[in-house]
């Protein structure tokens, strides 16, 4: 039997986010689950993976049960299969930030761009005024990217800012269509780009795991393979394994 995997984050207040990281990791323990999850006060983000039945009790832990009182309603979620375990052990880390930008005035649970479903991501970005944004590392997008999307040559998310500095123009770029693996890089750079003055900014809701899992490959502007942080290294059209030779930045 394929093991089940799950992404997820949410951003959500969590200021006791430190007193939740040794409930969680028993949890997670206790049902035979590896991974990474990262607890901060802004929220929660994380993959693990394990038998389903394992999976579907750790969800529904953090979306109704006691440990997060609720404050998990609205995960966001991507399931996916592995032939093997893709993670070497369980660990359950505090930090600053779920994803770190390094901006501590950007709060997605304020304002973010607008959610662009998979089903209407190809109209969005083959618009001649729309400026197609990946936000992933650079090793990332040379792996797969969406059709003429611009890679900022970053290698940290820290970067982006930068990036935005020196290339990005309110009273150029007037619509942005941004992308990132899962979703929750997109959430902050969404957020800071409308705190910049930027008028219009998009992002593909669920990332480009959601858009590979529900387009038709030919359908799809999506060219290459999408990296992934653990020992699949890579997913295709249908979130299906295509193991790389170059496992270099899992």
């Amino acid at each position: 039997m394929p093991l089940k995997v799950a992404a997820f984050y949410q951003f959500a207040a969590l200021p006791d986010f430190r007193a939740l990281r040794e409930p969680l990791r028993a949890l997670c323990a206790g049902l035979g689950l590896r991974g990474s999850v990262l607890l901060a006060h802004e929220g929660i983000n994380g993959t693990i993976a394990g038998t389903a039945e394992g999976i579907d009790a750790f969800i529904a832990e953090l979306q109704e049960g006691p440990l997060f009182g609720g404050r998990l309603g609205n995960l966001e979620l991507k399931f996916s299969e592995a032939a093997l375990m893709p993670f070497r052990r369980l660990k359950v880390r505090l930090k600053k930030e779920i994803v770190t930008l390094g901006d501590a005035t950007v709060d997605p649970t304020q304002r973010v761009g607008t959610y662009v479903d998979a089903a209407d991501w190809n109209a969005l970005i083959a618009s001649a005024d729309t400026l197609v944004l990946d936000t992933r590392n650079a090793f990332e997008v040379a792996m797969g990217t969406f059709e003429g999307a611009v890679d900022p040559g970053i290698r940290s998310f820290g970067e982006f800012k930068e990036f935005t500095a020196h290339h990005l123009d309110p009273a150029q770029h007037r619509k942005i269509a941004m992308f990132c693996t899962g979703g929750i890089r997109c959430e902050k750079a969404s957020a800071y780009l409308l705190g910049r003055g930027f008028a219009e900014v998009y992002h593909l809701k669920g990332g480009i795991l959601r858009y590979l899992e529900e387009m038709p490959e030919q359908a799809s502007r999506w060219r290459g393979e999408c990296f992934v942080f653990d020992e699949r290294v890579a997913l295709g059209h249908g979130l299906r394994e295509r193991p790389s030779e170059d496992a270099s930045h899992d």
